[in-house]
């Protein structure tokens, strides 16, 4: 309902002075801060993107606030999800977003869904809101965001992040462009790492995250310039902002239905092939590693395919490091083949993933290995709890 009928939305005396910044404000004023006490806007995910736009949305007054989320609050998170606190963890981010937002602005309606978004729920779902915004870290979602947009003619505020940068556009807005001019088909999956592999600065969704906060309040004011047809890319690094001219693609495909999405990122494929390597690969639980480590055995190297700052933050007695990036360009190959001399291989990463993809590597180079299942990960958690998780 971007052009609501105002006459019936009024401000309570306690609003008007909790919004007097706004009404100063000759684009905002009264009309405008009705607009945004009728707007309703709907948030994907309440993770690093979603945490700092729902708070900023929440104190400009946007009287109708969706959240879907299925998650709970892990440590981990509390880096850069700071609509999250210590008390949530292991508790549902929904309920945690839910309380702060309500702690920060009582006349917001908060509707919560706790669900993994689909195709089978996403129409019905997005269908009451004037404004999506994605806040989501995996293809197959924004992929399926989109597509729904687009079905339902919502505009679509999107957001990414990675390790020091990051981006942000309005899709499905005013003719522009969607989602699938800017990404025709998704990456192979793995290319592109997670956040819990390739890390993220803490303070970049914050950034980006207000940003998707401020596009989403121009579209309900009606004010300025959105970034329509705009990709905007921010590097923290280096602190600069440059933008990319996006258009829509005259002969893409037309969306008429939901797809199965995780079949369209070639997730199912994946797995499949990554089970296969894993029936075929020899893996070794944390326990037989320990066992095999108290032994006092030495006709074996423990490989530890981390970066080297993550070899710094933990690592397992006797290990030794040869990130995969050097195997990968195949320097690191010759290194094992030195390391071993004749002794058996023994890999491992953070969770077991990365070693996996070394080992497979190795292998076509005629070095075969075993596999720690779980990684680093499992080790801290069922062998040695003095070892960091991180």
């Amino acid at each position: 309902m971007l052009n609501p009928n105002l006459d019936q939305i009024q401000l309570s005396k306690e609003e008007y002075e909790r919004y007097s910044r706004h009404l100063i404000l000759p684009e905002v004023g009264l009309e405008g801060q009705k607009r945004l006490k009728a707007a309703s806007v709907l948030c994907i995910g309440t993770g690093g993107l979603g945490s700092p736009l729902l708070l900023y949305l929440a104190a400009a007054g946007i009287g109708n606030i969706g959240i879907v989320d299925f998650d709970i609050v892990d440590r981990s998170n509390l880096q850069r999800q700071v609509i999250h606190g210590t008390s949530w963890i292991g508790k549902p981010k929904i309920q945690s977003a839910k309380d702060r937002i309500l702690e920060i602005n009582p006349y917001c309606q908060v509707d919560l869904y706790e669900t993994r978004l689909s195709a089978e729920n996403a129409l019905d779902i997005m269908r009451p809101y004037d404004i999506v915004i994605d806040g989501t870290d995996n293809f197959p979602t924004r992929y399926l965001v989109n597509d729904a947009c687009v079905m339902l003619g919502k505009p679509n505020v999107y957001g990414s992040i990675f390790r020091f940068e990051g981006q942000a556009t309005v899709f499905n807005y005013q003719d522009g462009p969607n989602y699938r001019d800017l990404y025709p088909e998704p990456p192979p999956p793995g290319l592109v790492p997670s956040c819990a592999e390739g890390g993220v600065l803490g303070i970049l969704p914050g950034i980006i995250g207000v940003i998707q906060a401020t596009e989403a309040v121009k579209i309900i004011l009606g004010q300025g310039t959105t970034l329509n047809g705009r990709l905007l890319l921010y590097d923290a690094l280096q602190m600069k902002f440059r933008e990319l001219k996006l258009r829509p693609n005259p002969i893409r495909p037309v969306i008429e239905k939901l797809i199965d999405y995780e079949e369209f990122c070639g997730i199912p494929q994946a797995k499949a092939e990554e089970a296969k390597q894993q029936a075929a690969m020899e893996e070794m639980t944390v326990q037989e590693l320990k066992q095999l480590l108290e032994s006092g055995s030495n006709d074996f190297v423990l490989l530890d395919v981390r970066n080297p700052n993550e070899y710094e933050i933990a690592r397992i007695p006797g290990s030794v490091l040869v990130p995969l990036p050097e195997i990968e360009s195949g320097s690191g190959v010759e290194k094992v083949k030195e390391l071993l001399n004749g002794h058996r291989l023994i890999a491992h990463c953070k969770m077991g993933g990365r070693s996996a993809k070394a080992l497979g590597i190795l292998h076509q180079a005629g070095i075969e290995g075993t596999n720690v299942k779980g990684g680093i990960q499992a080790w801290s958690r069922e062998i040695d709890s003095s070892v960091p998780e991180y």
